[in-house]
């Protein structure tokens, strides 16, 4: 197992990595300053768009040509060619110290996304899915932190996070409707290190792995809930873990320039790197697009419009 830089931008909150199988490129975002950064799994051909407006998450949208993003005002379909965004849908718009956080289309391609009070204190946030008709859905509500949304290699269960619970969820998970059930705990979180969960990802033999942020560590737990294995990483505040690279088998994860708050522990130089893991041995699943199923093998200022 190797441990590399994939490239150093130094993004304030690096977040949401997503890799696309069809044009072998992994796009992620900064969380906080509003940023997209897109390149191949090397780090070459940079590409960076601004959009001036927290995003906590994004997907690609089945034509491959513009972007679903999460952001502090809404959700809303980007054009990064034309730079134009539109607006989808404002799920909260009574709620103005929320912001939308983490999300993941699932095998069907919906995207299942949350929301979080901004200062990580009150349960103001919930669990929401929007459908490929762009109709919006509570799943669960009560939620301080959203994070780590993702699915089970046949999808019948979802997986999610309340950062500051220390415990990890899963539901029993309907592909047909996107209907939610029996929320239990999958795994309780050790936070003694004063870490948290974060993102999260499952491979394709169904084990989920999850940022350990604030701890500097991955964590991979089995089926069944039980740790597995713990990686140690360069930096206290990782992110978001996702498989890409040409076979799925290399392990990027994203981490966080400067912390949102100031009770949140400072870190050191590789701060905001962008890391890859290689020589696990272990392939990911294929992220959908919106709009579209899983493939069947896993092998400036903004313009409203």
């Amino acid at each position: 197992m190797r441990i590399s830089t994939v490239i150093d931008l130094k993004p304030s909150l690096g977040e949401g990595p997503v890799w696309d199988v069809k044009t072998k490129l992994l796009w992620w975002i900064d969380s906080i300053d509003g940023r997209i950064y897109r390149h191949d799994q090397d780090g070459a051909g940079l590409q960076v768009w601004d959009v001036e407006e927290k995003i906590g998450s994004m997907a690609l949208f089945a034509d491959g040509a513009s972007l679903l993003l999460a952001q502090q005002s809404g959700l809303y379909r980007y054009d990064h060619q034309t730079d134009t965004r539109a607006l989808i849908a404002d799920p909260e718009p009574g709620s103005p110290t929320n912001r939308l956080n983490d999300g993941k289309v699932d095998p069907r391609g919906r995207f299942v996304f949350g929301s979080m009070d901004t200062l990580e204190e009150t349960p103001s946030g919930r669990l929401y899915r929007l459908d490929t008709d762009l109709s919006i859905h509570v799943i669960d509500e009560g939620i301080i932190c959203s994070n780590g949304p993702c699915f089970s290699p046949d999808g019948s269960t979802l997986y999610f996070a309340d950062t500051w619970t220390g415990d990890i969820w899963a539901y029993d998970y309907d592909l047909e409707t996107g209907e939610v059930a029996n929320r239990r705990v999958f795994a309780k979180v050790d936070t003694s290190d004063g870490g948290a969960v974060d993102g999260m990802t499952v491979d394709a033999a169904g084990f989920l792995w999850q940022a350990h942020v604030y701890g500097g560590k991955l964590h991979r737990y089995d089926p069944e809930g039980t740790l597995e294995r713990t990686i140690e990483m360069p930096v206290l505040k990782i992110t978001c873990p996702t498989f890409g690279g040409t076979d799925l088998d290399r392990l990027f994860v994203t981490t966080m320039g400067r912390p949102p708050l100031p009770r949140f522990p400072t870190d050191g130089p590789d701060r905001g790197a962008l890391f890859a893991i290689d020589g696990l041995g272990i392939q990911g699943q294929a992220i959908p697009r919106f709009g579209s199923p899983a493939p069947a093998s896993a092998n400036k200022p903004t313009k409203e419009s």
